[in-house]
């Protein structure tokens, strides 16, 4: 079992950065594969990137590729989505997941989520 909480999230204007925390507990992180999932108001939970286990394999949606990075410290149990030239398109509740099998777009392959943070960018 594994715990996920989400941290970070904010109102940043468009151009602007925020930085996005997952923070992990009650098992061994590394053997997990973390994803990040956005979901906005009426509209579908959509896929933004996820990484392995080992943090060599980064995997972004076409919508993010070039402006939001993802990495992980298994030291401290936290995966991190750093957001770069927002836009207010990227507005949504973002979240992350774990599952201990597969790296994945796809969000039912994941198996653990945390609650949530919102980002909301002003235009």
């Amino acid at each position: 079992q594994v715990s996920l909480v989400e941290s970070g999230g904010g109102l940043v204007q468009a151009g602007g950065s925020l930085r996005l925390s997952c923070a992990a507990s009650g098992h061994i992180f590394s053997r997990y594969a973390v994803g990040w999932f956005r979901q906005a108001p009426g509209k579908e939970r959509e896929f933004v990137g996820t990484i392995d286990m080992t943090g060599y394999i980064i995997i972004y949606a076409d919508s993010v590729q070039g402006r939001f990075t993802i990495s992980r410290d298994n030291a401290k149990d936290t995966v991190t989505l750093d957001m770069n030239s927002l836009k207010p398109e990227d507005t949504a509740n973002y979240y992350c997941a774990a599952n201990s099998r597969i790296i994945a777009r796809d969000g039912s392959a994941y198996d653990y989520w945390g609650p949530g943070t919102q980002v909301t960018v002003s235009s």
